[in-house]
Formats: C-alpha cells, sequence, structure tokens
C-alpha cells in the first residue's frame, strides 16, 4: 500500500485562547476539549517532539503553519526557539512558515522576525471599518479596525509577506466592490475569501445568523471573479485570489493544491497544544483524536484507518453529484459544509454558490488555462 507523505502541518500552540471575541469564530467554544484551566500553551517537550518528527520524514519539504486560538500569545521567544529548534532536529529539511492572526499583538519586533525567517502571515482583516468591525470585537465588545490597519501597514512597511484572510459573512457579502479595492489599495494584493457557515449556538437545528446565504456568496464570488480579471495586465492577474487560482489549477489539468478542490481531505494534520493531533482544524474532535505527537508517530497518524475514513467522508457525496458538469472542479465541496448544512446534512451547502461562480466564470477559466498550457507545456 502506497503511503501518503506529510507535507503540510498546522499547528495550534496556544490553543482555542484569543484575545478577541469575533462573532462567528468556531474555535473557542474548542477548550471544553481540554483541561478546565483557562490558559493553554504548548511546552518546549511538545515543540521538540514535532520537530524531532519533522526530522524523520522521508520528504525534504515540509510546510508548517502556526494557528488558534490566537498564536501571538505564545510571545515571540517561543517562536524564536521553534526555529533553533528546527536547525537542531531538522536542518536539512525546507520549511515554509506560515502564520495566521488576528494581528492585534504585532509591532516591528514580530515584523522584522517574520522577514528575517520568510514568514508568510495571514493577516485576519475582512475590509473597510464598518465591515470588520461588524463581527470583529475585543473582549470588550469593540471594534478592532484600527489596530489592525495599523498593523497591516506596519508589516508591508517592514517588507513581510501578508496574505489577507477575509471572512464572507451575511454583512461583509453585500460589498464585494468596496473589499477587494480596499485590501488593493491598502497594498494587501494577496486575498483569500472565507464563506462564514456555522450552527447556531442557542438552536443547533439552525444556521447562525451571521452565515453567508448560498445565493449571496455565489454572487459574490461572480463579482470579485470580474474585478480580479479586469485587473489582469499583458495576461497577468495583478492581485492573487487564492480561492481562483485554486480553481485554476484544475482547469490546468492538475490537483488543486487546496483540500476543498480535491476527492478526497485528510492530507495534513492538526496538532494541537497539548500535542494531540486530528485530521482537520474544522474537525478538532474528540472522537477524530488520531493520537499525540509526543508518543506516536505523525507520518503513522497520516496513514491511520481513522486518518483513511475521515477524508474518504469527502468522497461520500449525493447522488445528484455524479451527474453535474462541474464534479471534476468542485468534487463536492468541503466536508464541513456539509456537517453544517442544517436543512440537509448530505448536501453541500454552497453547492448553488459554486454552480452559480463556474457557470459565469467557466469560459474565461478556460481560456486562461488554455493560454498557459500553450506558452509553458
Amino acid at each position: 500500500m502506497n503511503r501518503k507523505e506529510l507535507s503540510s502541518i498546522l499547528i495550534k500552540p496556544a490553543g482555542p485562547d484569543c484575545n478577541l471575541n469575533c462573532a462567528y469564530c468556531f474555535y473557542l467554544e474548542k477548550g471544553e476539549l481540554f483541561t478546565p484551566a483557562r490558559r493553554h500553551r504548548m511546552n518546549e517537550e511538545t515543540l521538540k517532539a514535532i520537530y524531532r518528527q519533522i526530522g524523520l520524514l522521508t520528504n525534504n519539504y515540509i510546510s508548517l503553519t502556526w494557528q488558534g486560538g490566537e498564536p501571538t500569545l505564545m510571545g515571540l521567544p517561543f517562536y524564536r526557539k521553534s526555529v533553533e529548534l528546527q536547525k537542531k532536529y531538522a536542518p536539512y529539511k525546507s520549511v515554509d512558515y506560515g502564520f495566521q492572526t488576528n494581528g492585534f499583538n504585532l509591532n516591528k519586533f514580530w515584523a522584522r522576525f517574520f522577514r528575517e525567517n520568510n514568514f508568510l502571515i495571514g493577516l485576519s482583516l475582512d475590509g473597510p471599518a464598518h465591515v470588520h468591525d461588524k463581527y470583529r470585537l475585543n473582549k470588550r465588545g469593540k471594534g478592532t479596525f484600527g489596530t489592525v490597519y495599523d498593523n497591516a501597514r506596519m508589516l508591508l512597511d517592514e517588507d513581510v509577506k501578508v496574505n489577507a484572510m477575509i471572512a464572507v459573512n451575511d454583512y461583509s457579502v453585500q460589498f464585494p466592490d468596496e473589499i477587494y479595492n480596499f485590501h488593493k489599495e491598502l497594498g494587501l494584493t494577496f486575498m483569500q475569501f472565507i464563506p462564514i457557515l456555522e450552527l447556531s449556538k442557542e438552536d443547533r437545528g439552525i444556521n447562525a445568523p451571521f452565515s453567508v446565504s448560498p445565493d449571496k456568496y455565489g454572487e459574490f464570488l461572480c463579482r470579485i471573479f470580474d474585478l480580479w480579471m479586469n485587473d489582469f495586465s499583458d495576461g497577468m492577474p495583478a492581485t492573487s485570489v487564492r480561492n481562483f487560482e485554486s480553481v485554476f489549477f484544475r482547469y490546468a489539468g492538475f490537483e488543486s493544491p487546496e483540500c476543498t478542490f480535491q476527492n478526497e481531505c485528510g492530507n495534513y494534520l492538526v496538532i494541537e497544544h497539548n500535542g494531540n493531533v486530528y485530521p482537520c482544524d474544522f474537525f478538532v474532535e474528540e472522537n477524530l483524536l488520531l493520537g499525540n505527537v509526543n508518543d506516536s508517530l505523525l507520518a503513522d497518524m497520516l496513514n491511520s484507518p481513522a486518518q483513511k475514513e475521515f477524508g474518504q467522508l469527502k468522497s461520500r457525496r449525493e447522488p445528484e453529484c455524479a451527474e453535474c458538469k462541474w464534479l471534476n472542479k468542485c468534487f463536492g465541496g468541503c466536508t464541513k459544509d456539509r456537517l453544517k448544512n442544517s436543512a440537509d446534512k448530505n448536501h453541500f451547502y454552497f453547492c448553488e454558490s459554486f454552480k452559480m461562480f463556474y457557470e459565469h466564470s467557466d469560459e474565461r477559466l478556460t481560456k486562461l488555462a488554455n493560454d498557459w498550457k500553450a506558452k509553458n507545456l
């Protein structure tokens, strides 16, 4: 049997802890999985165990992303130690570092560390103040836009690589032009749009009110695609939108790098602050615990029957998918967007959205792919 190679790890060193209280966050409640302690932090022994195992992997490349909760809560010395441990235990591995943050705690010391160690920052900035502050609030219920905006500019001034992580919710979905142009004018020309779908905490049988509807998200994607295409010059885009670039791989005849657009998922691992390992950050759940990095091998957990069974959930699509002409582009969407569909757990919640998008963009994406293949293949 062919064993999969681990090429991507997502680490949550502060667990579900965060200094903000964003209304649509799905991860704060994960604190219930761990000890009653209010503070969750990764210790050095667990950090060493991760790098020892990275050093043992057969492949030479690994993508390692720090996430949360909020990873800056660990403090900058933790990440300096992390880089030291990588050089000690995995010196011959090529490690690409990512860091997903709400941006609130950043300063020039963080920025210089990120630049010197070639970190790619995923910065949560939903748009201009009225969009960002709708749901991204601090513990006192106040908006966070001013601080995050200033720190975004600081990161760019310090030549840090930054990707804007933009949540699309029931409010922001109304402002595609304003959001796209805001980020472009700020200098955040690498963008990723993330549709929000969560179940209501009060009534798990319905979707939370901030969830974006399929029809509105479809319209949003189509408009963002038009803005993206309008910014092309000499056949090259002026901005990078991960949503469209991931789809473009399929049009060019390659597997998409994004698991949403693959036939199965389960190709990366999530490590919590205490070393517990899970198949996906959307599925950090007690019944999906694969093991612990302190006493089990990451490579074995990636190739375990439990991980394989989880990955195959994605390919167990509803019968209508087999007849859909977009199946080889969409692959039934993300598993979590079926299980969090309060109306039908077997139906991909954003199915309508992607049908709208593919109908709208197919001709132009096909031409882009054909032009690219003529030049490069």
